[in-house]
């Protein structure tokens, strides 16, 4: 059975990812982001939102762990921060409903939602430049960077928060995240 770990990094909807994971038939753990990378056995790992990139713990670490990486929100802007990206203030402050344009449909975490969707998500902070060997995969109105991936490397991220109601096909993203961790 398919196994993905949830790193918590102290978000308020990160038991609400774990979950998801879980009512889709997931094998799932949710763990401390001080967890050491040794101790982490998992198909693929989702690194959650979270409040400051300061208390991210060993996050960073568990890039190079030879697995998927599926980034939410903070959790994207911290493998854009690592791998050479650039992450600053968002124009738009705290949580809204946006429409995600998609922008590659063969993206094989967003893809399946084009040509768009409907989803939750906080601006406060946001990728501006992906790292290099990243495709930004969506965007929006108020956010240049909604999504990006590096296939080459199975690490993904996507700005919204998939794991809400609010998010018209967050359940889907994670099917897909799954997918990638069983390929």
């Amino acid at each position: 059975m398919t196994r993905i770990v949830v790193v918590d990094n102290h978000g308020q909807f990160t038991h609400l990812e774990h979950r998801a994971l879980r009512d889709l038939g997931i094998d799932t753990d949710l763990i401390d982001n001080d967890t050491a990378p040794e101790d982490i056995d998992a198909d693929g790992i989702v690194i959650s939102g979270g409040p400051d990139m300061d208390r991210v713990g060993n996050s960073r670490e568990y890039l190079d762990l030879d697995v998927p990486v599926f980034g939410i929100c903070l959790g994207m802007q911290l493998i854009a921060d690592e791998l050479g990206g650039r992450v600053d203030s968002g124009d738009y402050g705290g949580y809204a409903d946006v429409t995600v344009d998609i922008d590659e449909d063969g993206d094989p975490l967003v893809g399946s939602l084009a040509p768009d969707t409907r989803v939750w998500a906080s601006h406060a902070d946001e990728v501006k430049q992906v790292p290099e060997g990243f495709t930004r995969t969506a965007r929006s109105d108020i956010c240049g960077v909604e999504a990006m991936s590096d296939t080459d490397r199975d690490l993904y991220g996507v700005q919204w928060h998939p794991e809400v109601a609010h998010t018209e096909e967050g359940d889907e993203v994670f099917e897909n995240f799954i997918d990638i961790c069983e390929n």
